[in-house]
Order: C-alpha cells, then sequence, then structure tokens
C-alpha cells in the first residue's frame, strides 16, 4: 500500500469499561485487556492491525491510572512501547485527545506537525487490508486540515450506534454532512434504506494542529485547562501524569459533541471492514465463530440441543441442555444467564452489585499488578490462600501488616525474601513465614516465573491492611 510519508501517530483511548460484558470484564480489567476474537487483547488487535501502514510514528495511550502496568504490560507481550499519558479524571475523549495532540506537538520539533490516528482499543476490525485503505484515502485529506472520521457502512438498521449522514463525494469519501443520535428501530430502517448514512465508529484521523486550532475555537475551556494539565504533568517510570486538577477541570465532552458537530471541515471515509465494537455478550455471535446451530461457544462447554446461544466458560465445566437464546458466562467468582435479547441490559446488573458494594465488578478472580498477579484460591473466616506470580526481576513493595501472618510455599522458580532483618533464598518446595506486624518484602531474581502459594491468617485479610516503607511502582 502506497502512502504519504507524513507521520501518523495512533492514539490509543483505553478508557472503557465495558459493563455489558460483565462478568469476564470489570473495572480493574475491562474489556478492551480481554481476549474475546483470538488469542491477543482487543487493544492488541487494535495495534497489530497497523503494522506496514507508512510513516507510523510511537503509539500515544490515553489510560486511566489503575490500569496503567496492565497497558504497560498488553505492550511489552506484542514487542511494542508507547507513550502512556494518565488522566487523573475521566472527561470523555475531546480532552483525552487533546491532550494526545498537545503532547505530539512538543514533540516533532521543526517537522510537520503529525497526524493523530484515533482509535478506540476496544472494537474488533477482521478486514485489516481494507481498514488500511481508508487510511490511506483520509491521509490526503488530513494532512490538508480537514478533521476525518472512518463511517462504518451499516448492514442492518442498528439502533445501538450513532449515524453520520454524508454530504458531497470527496476523493475517497464524502464531505461530512452531519451526525445523528442513535435512532429507534423505523428511524434506523430509513437510513439503512436511503443509503447516505453510516454508523458512527469513534475512529478519527486529523493533523494535531488542525484538532488543536478546532478545539481552540468551539471549546477553549477544554483547550486551556488541558494544556496547562500537559505542561504542568509530571514523568513517573514510564508514564506521564497529567496534572490534575487542571484536567480535571476541563469539561467533559467527546470529539462527536465538541468538535465533529460544529466542524465545516469535516470529511467521512466509508469503513466496510468487519468492524464489530463488542458491545455486549450477543455480538460474539456475528464474529464468525457460530456453530450449524448457531451457538458460539468457548472455554469448557457441553451443549446438548442448544440453539443461538452464546456460551462463555473461564475455566470451569458449563453444560447447556435444550435452551435458546441464552448468553451464559461463567467466571470462578460469577455466573450470568441472560436471554439474549436483554444482552444490552447486562450493564443493570453491574449497577446493582455497585450499590451493594459488591467485589465483583472491581476485579477479576485473578488480580493484575506491576509484579505480577495473584488468585484466590480459598477463603473462610481468619484465614485465606492465594497463588501468587511475580514477573522475573520484580519485586513487591517493602511492608508490614497490622492484622495477618503469612505462610509463603515456593511452587516454581526462586525467591528472594527480606523478613525483618534476615534475607532468604528459597527455591522449590521451601518455605517461610512471616509474623504479623514484620517487615516483608519478595522478589523474584530468577528468569523464570516466580510461583507462590501464600497463606494468610488473621483477624483481617484485607488488601488495605499494607503499610509500605519502599515501593518501585510508587504506590
Amino acid at each position: 500500500m502506497k502512502m504519504s510519508t507524513v507521520t501518523i501517530r495512533p492514539v490509543l483511548l483505553c478508557g472503557g469499561s465495558g459493563t455489558r460484558l460483565w462478568p469476564l470484564s470489570r473495572t480493574h480489567y475491562p474489556k478492551q485487556f480481554l481476549r474475546l476474537a483470538d488469542d491477543f487483547s482487543l487493544l492488541q488487535n487494535t495495534l497489530r492491525r497497523l503494522e506496514g501502514v507508512p510513516g507510523l510514528g510511537t503509539t500515544i495511550a490515553v489510560a486511566n491510572e489503575i490500569h496503567r502496568f496492565l497497558l504497560a504490560e498488553q505492550f511489552r507481550e506484542i514487542g511494542l512501547k508507547g507513550d502512556i499519558l494518565l488522566e487523573p479524571s475521566a472527561r470523555n475523549t475531546a480532552p483525552a485527545v487533546a491532550a494526545a495532540a498537545i503532547h505530539a506537538l512538543s514533540q516533532v520539533g521543526d517537522k510537520e506537525a503529525p497526524l493523530l490516528l484515533v482509535l478506540p482499543s476496544d472494537h474488533v476490525i477482521s478486514d485489516v487490508t481494507a481498514f488500511q485503505l481508508a487510511i490511506e484515502a483520509a491521509v490526503p485529506h488530513a494532512r490538508s486540515g480537514a478533521l476525518v472520521t472512518f463511517g462504518i457502512v451499516p448492514n442492518r438498521p442498528e439502533t445501538g450506534y450513532g449515524y453520520i449522514r454524508r454530504g458531497l463525494p470527496v476523493a475517497g469519501g464524502f464531505a461530512l454532512d452531519r451526525f445523528v443520535e442513535k435512532p429507534d428501530a423505523k428511524t434506523a430502517q430509513g437510513y439503512l434504506d436511503k443509503g447516505d448514512y453510516f454508523w458512527n465508529s469513534g475512529i478519527f484521523l486529523f493533523r494535531a494542529d488542525s484538532y488543536l486550532a478546532a478545539l481552540e475555537r468551539v471549546a477553549p475551556a477544554i483547550m486551556r485547562n488541558v494544556a496547562d494539565a500537559v505542561t504542568n504533568a509530571r514523568h513517573d517510570m514510564d508514564f506521564l501524569r497529567l496534572e490534575a486538577n487542571s484536567f480535571s477541570a476541563s469539561p467533559s465532552d467527546s470529539i462527536d459533541y465538541a468538535i465533529m458537530e460544529k466542524t465545516k471541515d469535516g470529511v467521512v471515509i466509508p469503513l466496510d471492514a468487519g468492524w464489530n465494537d463488542i458491545g455486549a455478550w450477543d455480538a460474539l455471535a456475528v464474529l464468525g465463530n457460530a456453530d450449524a446451530s448457531g451457538n458460539t461457544v468457548q472455554g469448557d462447554v457441553v451443549i446438548i440441543d442448544t440453539q443461538d446461544s452464546v456460551i462463555y466458560s473461564d475455566g470451569r465445566l458449563v453444560a447447556t441442555v435444550g435452551v435458546s437464546d441464552l448468553i451464559v458466562v461463567a467466571t470462578k467468582d460469577a455466573v450470568l444467564v441472560a436471554d439474549r435479547l436483554n444482552a444490552q441490559d447486562v450493564k443493570k446488573v453491574v449497577e446493582t452489585l455497585k450499590i451493594a458494594s459488591r467485589p465483583e465488578t472491581e476485579f477479576q478472580h485473578i488480580v493484575h499488578r506491576p509484579w505480577g498477579s495473584y488468585e484466590g484460591l480459598a477463603y473462610a473466616p481468619r484465614y485465606q490462600v492465594k497463588r501468587i506470580l511475580v514477573k522475573p526481576g520484580a519485586s513487591l513493595s517493602l511492608q508490614k501488616h497490622h492484622h495477618r501472618a503469612e505462610h509463603w510455599v515456593v511452587v516454581k522458580g526462586t525467591a528472594k525474601i527480606v523478613r525483618g532483618e534476615e534475607t532468604l533464598l528459597l527455591s522449590e518446595n521451601q518455605s517461610t513465614y512471616i509474623p504479623l506486624g514484620v517487615i516483608h518484602r519478595l522478589e523474584n531474581p530468577g528468569r523464570i516465573d516466580l510461583e507462590m502459594v501464600e497463606i494468610q491468617s488473621g483477624s483481617y485479610l484485607g488488601e488495605d491492611d499494607i503499610v509500605r516503607f519502599e515501593d518501585n511502582y510508587g504506590r
């Protein structure tokens, strides 16, 4: 594919919550980090499909602070590095992209302003060639100052998406006429019949300076506050933390509302590339994995006389008999059963659980940390058992607990342990005991993962019973 050599910097928007994909998607592990379509996460595939695009520069990812180490790890797994900007609060897409644009312009010097390819991190696009050809068609317009969006060619009267109405033809696409809110079923069918409407993909391409100039004209408060947040940002390891007060003072608005609905320089490029936003569990059925009975199955599943259902297991055996049009999702700590027609209402379950302060909305059964992960194996009053994995070269904080003692058993690898005034080196099948109140630290000095079983006992076993004295990760 031939394309201008202007630098294109992907801007990865990583702030989605994915509540409709509960119980797999959680606050601390939302859907963009999940492996739903293949062996890569939705976020990783968003980056992988850009391979081969000429002029591709370093990705700028804008993310929530709580996902910073998870995001960095997913970059590392596919051999990429990126500039990771951390939002102190969620202010929607217009401020997020403004921060990325200001950051990108600060790095170009006397060179031409880069193009920003704004990408949600939780979509599926099956036809990579068609996607890259759409980018190629968009580059000349964006380079000349237009604000380009990509309109998904609709194949059904969808009421869950916003629409874009096209205007007069331009090279490779159309002038942007207007954005349209989510329609009812009759209106959506009319849009489909007319043929001059697209679904709103949330994907954009424009010069960094063109975007900021438009923002300055129509949303100066966003521009002013975000500029201050970037100017006063601070580096924290490999992350750039946007200054909290200024960024949080910015109005919260989307690119659509703040910019695209008001611009006279909009262009829409048609995109017919097998796009799916995986908005709810029923979306998995249209990814091409359904069997002859219309069932989409993943994990340890047995189905008998089952039709048109989505059945997902994250470990345990799930069996269905004589059912149809169901969504069944089983994780180690929760099970969802829903009518397929009510897939969008799964978010109501999450809302109910949050009101009740249930932990099942926050973490998956496996909780990821910058040093590795831990998994709960057993829990009862006054004790719990965890499986702990520590990556090579990583270490936990130097810490103590007021309410619990811990027994550690090394299952795999080597553990370097600080326990009070002692330093221990333990290998497989060796163990140690950390009394209540003793300062301690766990480190993996080896080249393979360290796996341990931890048995906690005490009057209180919450994760907030940690007093940190030193921490490599700024917590």
